[in-house]
C-alpha cells in the first residue's frame, strides 16, 4: 500500500486536469503513489474498462456538429454519441464537441480512426474520449464523421445538434451563394432527399424502384408499351420527390430546388451534400 500523502489540493488538481470524479482521482493518485501523469493514465484504463463494460449498450443520442473552414472550401460534420439525451444536452458535452470538430476541421482527418489519434489537450482525442466515459459514466464515442471539398462548403446544424448538412456548390463563396446554401442546407435537413439528383442516384436502387412501379402497373391491369410508360412516369415523380435538385423548393413550393439556385446566379448548383442525423 502506498504511504505517499495524497493531499486535497493534489486530488482538485487532477479533477480540474481530468474531468473525474473526487473519488476516483483520490484512488487513482493512491494507486501511482502520486504521479500525476501516472494518475491520468490509470484513469484511462479506467475510462477503457467502463467503455468496455459498456460495449453492448445503445448509444443513440448525442449531438453533430457540422463546420467550414474560413475559406468554406472545405467542411467536416462529427456525430458524437451518448446514451442519454441528459448527456448530450449538457454544455459540457456539446464544448467537447465543437472542440473535437474544430480538431477534425483543422488537421483535416480523412476517419475516424485519423481523427481519434489527433491531438487534443496535451493527449489524443481518443484518450480524451475515456476520459469523457470515466468522467460521465456513458458510452461515448465519435460515430459517423463526414468531410467535404468543394468551390463552397456551407454547414448546417439543425434542431440543436440533432441535425448536421454541408452542401457543396459549384461558385467560389460569396454572399448570395452561402445564403443559397444554406437555404439548401435547410432543405436537406428537412427533407432528407437521397441524392443530388437523378443521376445520382445508385443504379441498383434505381431498377428497385422501376421494378416496385410496373409491379403497380402490371396489378392495375397495363400491359406492353402502356405499362412501360406509366411505370416511367411513377418513377420520375420518384426521383422528383426523393432528390435535392428538383424537389419543391420549402420556402417557395412554386419553385423547384433547381429553379432556386437559378435565380440567385444563373448557372449555380449543388454538387454533392452530406448528412447526419443523430441516431442514424
Amino acid at each position: 500500500m502506498s504511504t505517499v500523502t495524497i493531499s486535497a489540493a493534489d486530488v482538485n488538481k487532477l479533477r480540474q486536469q481530468t474531468g473525474a470524479g473526487m473519488m476516483d482521482c483520490r484512488k487513482a493518485l493512491m494507486e501511482s503513489e502520486g504521479d500525476f501523469e501516472k494518475a491520468i493514465d490509470y484513469l484511462r484504463k479506467k475510462g477503457q474498462k467502463v467503455a468496455a463494460n459498456r460495449s453492448d449498450r445503445d448509444a443513440k443520442e448525442g449531438v453533430v456538429i457540422a463546420k467550414a473552414s474560413s475559406d468554406n472550401t472545405y467542411g467536416v460534420i462529427v456525430n458524437l454519441s451518448s446514451e442519454t439525451d441528459f448527456v448530450s444536452k449538457n454544455a459540457e458535452f456539446i464544448a467537447f464537441a465543437n472542440n473535437l470538430t474544430d480538431i477534425a476541421l483543422n488537421t483535416k482527418a480523412d476517419s475516424i480512426e485519423t481523427l481519434k489519434a489527433a491531438a487534443m489537450e496535451g493527449a489524443t482525442v481518443g484518450d480524451k474520449l475515456l476520459e469523457m466515459v470515466a468522467k460521465i459514466g456513458e458510452k461515448i464515442d465519435v460515430v459517423r464523421y463526414e468531410t467535404m471539398t468543394a468551390a463552397t462548403v456551407v454547414p448546417y446544424i439543425h434542431a440543436g445538434y440533432r441535425i448536421g448538412v454541408l452542401v457543396g456548390m459549384n461558385k467560389a463563396a460569396n454572399e448570395g451563394v452561402i445564403a443559397a446554401g444554406k437555404d439548401v442546407a435547410m432543405q436537406i435537413a428537412a427533407m432528407n432527399p437521397l441524392a443530388v439528383d437523378a443521376d445520382s442516384i445508385p443504379a441498383e436502387m434505381v431498377e428497385r424502384e422501376k421494378a416496385i412501379a410496373l409491379e403497380q402497373v402490371a396489378a392495375e391491369g397495363k400491359t406492353g408499351d402502356m405499362a412501360e410508360k406509366i411505370a416511367m412516369g411513377k418513377l420520375n415523380k420518384f426521383f422528383k420527390e426523393n432528390t435535392l435538385l428538383p424537389q419543391a423548393f420549402v420556402k417557395d413550393g412554386g419553385k423547384s430546388v433547381a429553379d432556386y439556385l437559378k435565380s440567385v446566379e444563373a448557372d449555380l448548383t449543388v454538387v454533392s451534400f452530406k448528412r447526419i442525423a443523430v441516431g442514424s
